[in-house]
């Protein structure tokens, strides 16, 4: 007798044999055990997976007479009688199957339901089986609707495709549909291993986990692979036999890849790389194969119980999965998943497979100098005989958020008449206290106090201010000026006016000679158009900004080389606070903003940064650095600045910058050098506390509006909030 193959050797006889589909087993048993039976069914899945079988099984359920002939339907068909013999051996007249590939047409469906008419030969029904039924034509369908629908009580038909889509709905509604679902590798491989065992046939089960695997879902892809493992091994089916007619990867490159990645090498990854290369892998599959093997981690991680213990690499897995972090894990597996489908656009697979080795090895979690640990802060250089130097207080954060206190009693501070030609006062000027809107949160605020001192110190005022300001005791101490009689009592504050209605607000968009000419542009009142960055800064994220709510201060300001005329008095300012904030922000540390005499600067960085001429990567660098210190003898000035990410410190960028300052600063030698680190003063975030000021000036002037009010408590109206915008050309000069 011929070698039968194992797929036909040993395919299911009746539903407890059929694996996988219980589901239609279930459905299919009921009916016949009730008589509910229907006159058409429908299989549908992918290839391998039972359709045939299925059918075949349930003619037999249909025509089995049992072994005394007295039987009728049932759902466990007994196998031994005529019909159930004829229909396995494929002869039984009245089970006929059709290939709708080779008989498409309206005329071989025309012959096969004129056939249909007559009762069956010697069977209970004629079933008739169409295979690939979604290969007839339309004709054919619909020339078979009026029958599919109303057939005679002998005849059932049975549908098989692979792709339901293709068939017409109208042939759907006539049919009971079943899905037949692919097969688990935990159905695959019992499976294998019951038909090897009666087989006798010696086998590892690692390669029994492989061909299921390579089987993809299909019983019959198995089997046939199952033949040719056995013909391939010389009678036995080995791992390395599997792995060898089935091009699979070796799992020990996969785990030699994880642990260069873990040790951060480089070197051996390329190794490993080319290693795989000179034997002629498939570095899609090595993808494929990698995010399996990173999946099993990942569950040895989170769920140890769910990794298969006959997993060859069993304790690497483990090993790795104590090794590695759960998000380096992801971040790989994520990677390894983007790689293999952009493999096909790489100029070709090696350099696919290593950029995606490289990009693992790039954006591993604690690389990037964002991610690491900010520097200590350093104390500022000792100064040289003759050099001025410029810094800005950094804020750490030391202790836990405290209830705010009470802000003392504005006063003016007059000090002793200065002798003329020196540097005015630095005199911060306090927003507008805003009304009727959320509160903010107690870092912002902070940071606005610190920024209105800031801005304010920036502006040589040569009158008093207009509105009175509280001094702090740290700023006072440090002060060189000396000491202050006692203070007057405060003098009523007039009314602000709206941020855009500040003098030199409608030029903000003016051209850049104007921009060059800030600090010397000062109106009439006292309040000078440089009141915060131009309208056309460009806005950042300021995440990276934001310092929490309560820190302490630094060191005071260094006091300019020139001794002014009145001791900088520079107090740190309320920020602007809504009117049903729950707490008052606690008092934010004072920033020094000092000249340097020596290059003609104010040392407001903020307001420089803003003006340099700079666009992209380069502008955001100035934009969202923070100034430690400028040392300046007169020959060379160094900037050295504080970035908080560390890509903006890529190659070029600072090179860039420092062209920008040279070129404002044509007369000294502009070096710099840049930190990594967090951030508090800013250009983006000055520009960010212009845009709440604005904002909350606006929210204000609305709900004070007589005409809204009226709306308010006549119609019982109310402002949508977040509708309310500051004027478009709204910005600060």
């Amino acid at each position: 007798m011929s070698y039968q193959v194992l797929a036909r050797k040993y395919r299911p006889r009746n539903f407890d044999t059929l694996v996988g589909q219980e589901h239609v087993v279930r459905a299919l048993s009921h009916a016949l055990q009730t008589g509910r039976l229907h006159h058409a069914y429908l299989f549908t899945g992918t290839r391998g997976v039972g359709k045939t079988t299925l059918s075949r099984i349930l003619a037999k359920a249909l025509n089995c007479i049992g072994p005394d002939g007295a039987g009728g339907i049932t759902a466990t068909p007994c196998g031994v009688c005529d019909a159930c013999t004829a229909i396995d051996a494929g002869r039984f007249v009245d089970y006929i199957e059709m290939d709708a590939a080779s008989n498409r047409g309206v005329d071989e469906m025309a012959q096969l339901l004129d056939q249909a008419v007559y009762a069956p030969s010697n069977a209970r029904f004629k079933v008739y089986m169409i295979d690939e039924v979604h290969m007839l034509t339309n004709f054919a369908f619909n020339s078979m609707l009026k029958t599919l629908e109303e057939p005679p009580a002998h005849v059932k038909f049975i549908l098989a495709t692979t792709d339901p889509q293709k068939i017409p709905v109208t042939v759907l509604s006539r049919c009971l549909q079943f899905n037949l679902k692919q097969m688990p590798p935990g159905h695959i491989i019992s499976h294998l291993d019951n038909i090897l065992g009666q087989e006798g046939i010696a086998f590892e089960q690692p390669a029994l986990r492989l061909l299921a695997q390579g089987a993809h879902g299909s019983m019959r892809d198995a089997l046939s692979l199952t033949d040719q493992a056995i013909a391939y091994a010389a009678g036995e089916v080995t791992l390395e036999a599997v792995q060898g007619m089935l091009g699979a990867l070796d799992q020990s490159y996969l785990v030699r890849l994880l642990d260069a990645l873990l040790a951060q090498d480089g070197a051996d990854l390329m190794a490993v790389a080319d290693e795989m290369a000179s034997r002629s892998l498939s570095y899609n599959g090595a993808l494929q194969d990698l995010g399996t093997l990173l999946h099993r981690i990942a569950l040895a991680q989170s769920v140890p119980e769910a990794v298969p213990e006959d997993v060859p690499e069993l304790a690497d897995i483990m090993r790795l999965a104590s090794a590695f972090d759960a998000q380096e894990v992801q971040l790989f597996y994520q990677i390894a998943v983007h790689g293999r489908n952009e493999i096909g656009l790489a100029p070709d697979e090696y350099a696919g497979f290593t950029m995606t080795l490289l990009r693992m090895l790039a954006f591993r979690p604690g690389n990037g100098g964002a991610d690491g640990a900010a520097p200590a802060a350093r104390p500022a250089p000792a100064r040289a005989s003759g050099a001025a130097v410029a810094s800005h207080a950094a804020v750490q954060p030391t202790a836990p958020p405290q209830p705010a206190r009470p802000a003392p009693t504005p006063a003016q501070v007059r000090a002793p008449t200065p002798a003329p030609n020196h540097t005015p006062t630095y005199a911060p000027t306090p927003p507008a206290i805003a009304t009727g809107a959320p509160a903010v949160n107690s870092a912002r605020a902070a940071i606005n106090a610190a920024l209105e001192a800031a801005r304010s110190a920036s502006r040589g005022q040569n009158a008093a201010p207009k509105r009175p300001t509280a001094m702090s005791n740290q700023a006072a101490a440090s002060a060189a000026a000396p000491p202050p009689p006692e203070p007057e009592p405060a003098a009523a504050a007039p009314s602000a006016p709206p941020p855009w209605d500040l003098p030199g607000a409608q030029s903000a968009a003016a051209a850049p000679a104007v921009l060059a000419a800030r600090q010397a542009d000062v109106g009439d009142d006292g309040n000078d158009n440089d009141d915060g960055p131009p309208s056309w800064v460009t806005e950042f994220s300021d995440d990276t900004a934001l310092a929490p709510a309560t820190a302490a201060a630094a060191a005071a300001p260094i006091a300019p080389a020139v001794a002014p005329t009145v001791a900088p008095t520079i107090a740190p300012t309320a920020a602007p606070v809504r009117a049903s904030a729950a707490l008052t922000p606690p008092p934010s540390p004072p920033y020094g903003v000092t000249p340097v005499p020596a290059i003609a600067w104010d040392g407001n960085w903020p307001a420089l940064a803003a003006t340099l001429a700079l666009r992209g990567v380069s502008q955001q660098l100035a934009m969202q650095t923070e100034l430690v210190e400028c040392s300046s003898d007169g020959h060379q000035s160094t900037f050295r600045l504080r970035a908080p990410i560390d890509t903006l410190r890529a190659s070029g960028n600072t090179e860039k910058l420092a062209a920008a300052l040279q070129e404002r600063f044509p007369h000294t030698r502009v070096a710099v050098e840049i930190d990594l680190g967090p951030v508090w003063y800013t250009a983006s975030v000055e520009a960010q506390a212009w845009r709440e000021q604005c904002m909350q000036q606006a929210e204000a002037l609305v709900a004070g509006d007589a005409f809204v009010q009226e709306m308010v408590r006549q119609l019982g109206a109310f402002v949508v909030q977040g509708s309310v915008r500051p004027p478009a050309g709204a910005g600060p000069a």
